[in-house]
């Protein structure tokens, strides 16, 4: 880094001083003082609370060791087991305030439940209950009343936990700490924000970083959930460190990179040097305690850092939080372990590139069984309220966990679709629903969690077209049990999830239909309607039926 060349070039400079018998070293020590700051950090936890006590002792131990250190979070406390959706985050909340952290980010999933009947009710009573702050300094809650009181898109010289900031200022043994949030602007399209709206984190970052300064703040830290190398189209950490001057640290998470050291941006994105920005990173699912010490020089530029991650398995227990999930646990317990009266012959697998097999099948770039069991459930239900209702379309990305043979549990079906969203019946365009396919298979053989997953039709797509050109026929089931082919202009009727309805994952064509009323939510959990559907099926099928079919290199 350039100040630790300056730093070397000063040591030459004393030896020649002694040498030549000059004193000079009073002005040198001045020039090299330094200010060191200590952080704990963690991010993308997803409700995964089996450890959660194991955490609790790290970070006292930690803490015991420098008690000035930061703790801090980057976001996703919310969604992805049983305690989110017994808890809805105070489970988590808990611990969070037990271990006294001193502020958190929004990640996309903290925003799951904004397509509920309740709407984000669950997240504004996590952040009422906190006893931190909040930093968002690119998303504008403004529109949504149920966050008047605790929403504020100032800098807090002064932050009161509860409530949410664009940016706090701590100030850690003498000097001042300026910490800002930021949030993927995907949210968007892979969450349920509804009308909180999401601005441009480079500009923002940039205004937020100029506002520091000009309250004599010289040490940022960015907490940032915009993923450490993840769509530089959209939004990212490294992206981050080189378009925006000042920011020192980069608290990351979304996209569960696990980053053993600290890395450095010394470059911006023309290559120019500028002064250093380290980016951390844990990973995800309370796997990993990270932390971070860097060292400054009176201007705030970073001179060192080093950092590591901690295994949460590598620490004991702590006896008061393992009491206190204890409650917790033993709810879920009871909810994980109740059968639904179902038994599987044999596993329902939910394949992913680079699970060990070797298996270039993928739940999201494929046809599977469990994708075409959940997509079956929703096509019967859809039929009970809406007799037209043809084809049923699940994302891929939202498709979770698969399921071991043996008795099924409530447990196991809720991790196959951890989500809040509902069945929703939609009207489209025999043209829209074809763009829409595009979208599904653009990036095939990549996976992609907009792979569409279908029931009640037959797609074939060609794999050596370009993408956005490579649907060859889409079919729909017509009551007689052959199949129709779709046409541009005509209408039908589809079901789908609230997630994807309202144009997530990139299907504008679906949040054109929603916008125009051309809608019709059940109301039904996606998780129960996969239950139910299981219960009644009299056999489970094992092999996938042709439904997504690559037709390339065939006459």
């Amino acid at each position: 880094m350039k100040e630790m060349r300056l730093r070397k070039f000063s040591v030459m400079i004393i030896i020649t001083a002694i040498f030549l018998g000059i004193s000079i070293l009073p002005t040198l020590a001045a020039d090299t003082d330094t200010y060191e700051l200590s952080i704990i950090h963690t991010n993308d936890t997803h409700a995964n609370l089996d450890k959660i006590a194991n955490r609790v002792t790290g970070v006292k131990m930690l803490r015991e060791k420098n008690p000035d250190a930061l703790l801090l979070d980057a976001g996703d406390v919310f969604q992805g087991t049983l305690y989110f959706n017994a808890f809805k985050g105070q489970a988590d909340l808990e611990f969070m305030n037990l271990m006294g952290y001193d502020a958190m980010t929004f990640g996309n999933h903290e925003f799951d439940l904004g397509s509920t009947k309740e709407g984000h009710l669950a997240l504004v009573d996590f952040i009422k209950a906190a006893k931190f702050p909040f930093v968002s300094a690119n998303v504008n809650f403004s529109a949504d009343k149920k966050f008047t009181s605790i929403y504020s898109d100032l800098i807090s010289n002064e932050p009161k936990a509860g409530q949410i900031y664009n940016g706090i200022v701590k100030e850690i043994n003498g000097e001042k700490i300026g910490i800002f949030g930021l949030t993927t602007e995907e949210t968007k399209d892979i969450s349920s924000p509804g009308s909180i709206t999401f601005k441009n984190y480079i500009t923002v970052a940039k205004k937020t970083v100029k506002a520091f300064e000009k309250m004599g703040v010289n040490k940022i830290i960015a907490l940032s959930h915009l993923g450490y190398d993840d769509k530089a189209s959209i939004d990212n950490d490294l992206m981050l460190a080189a378009k925006v001057n000042g920011i020192d640290v980069i608290v990351g998470g979304h996209s569960h990179t696990k980053l053993s050291k600290p890395v450095i941006v010394e470059r911006d994105d023309h290559g120019v040097e500028k002064d250093p920005t380290v980016i951390v990173q844990t990973g995800a699912n309370n796997m990993n305690i990270g932390t971070l010490d860097v060292q400054f020089d009176k201007k705030g530029v970073v001179t060192e850092a080093d950092g590591k991650l901690l295994s949460v398995s590598d620490f004991q227990p702590d006896p008061e939080a393992a009491k206190r999930l204890k409650k917790y646990t033993e709810i879920i317990k009871e909810v994980a372990e109740k059968e639904i009266g179902v038994t599987l012959e044999n596993d329902l697998e939910n394949p992913r590139l680079g699970d060990g097999t070797g298996s270039k099948i993928s739940v999201r770039n494929s046809e599977t069984v469990l994708g075409n069991l959940i997509t079956d459930g929703m096509l019967a239900t859809a039929k009970e309220y809406n007799k037209n209702v043809v084809m049923a379309i699940q994302n891929g990305g939202g498709i979770r966990a698969g399921i071991q043979s043996g008795p099924v549990t409530v447990g196991e079906v809720i991790k196959v679709l951890p989500f809040s969203n509902t069945l929703t019946i939609l009207e489209v365009t025999g043209a829209d629903l074809k763009q829409a396919l595009e979208i599904s298979l653009k990036k095939h053989p990549r996976e992609s969690s907009r792979f569409l997953h279908i029931a009640g039709g037959k797609i074939e797509f060609d794999s050596t077209k370009n993408a956005g050109e490579r649907i060859v026929n889409v079919f729909v089931k017509n009551s007689k049990g052959s199949y129709d082919q779709v046409k541009d202009e005509q209408t039908y009727s589809i079901v789908t999830n609230t997630f994807l309805a309202k144009g997530a994952e990139g299907y504008q064509m679906f949040e054109k239909s929603y916008a125009a009323g051309k809608v019709s939510d059940l109301g039904i959990l996606e998780w129960q309607n996969f239950r139910d559907y299981l219960v009644g099926l009299k056999k489970i099928p094992t092999a996938i039926e042709g439904r997504i079919v690559d037709v390339a290199g065939q006459k």
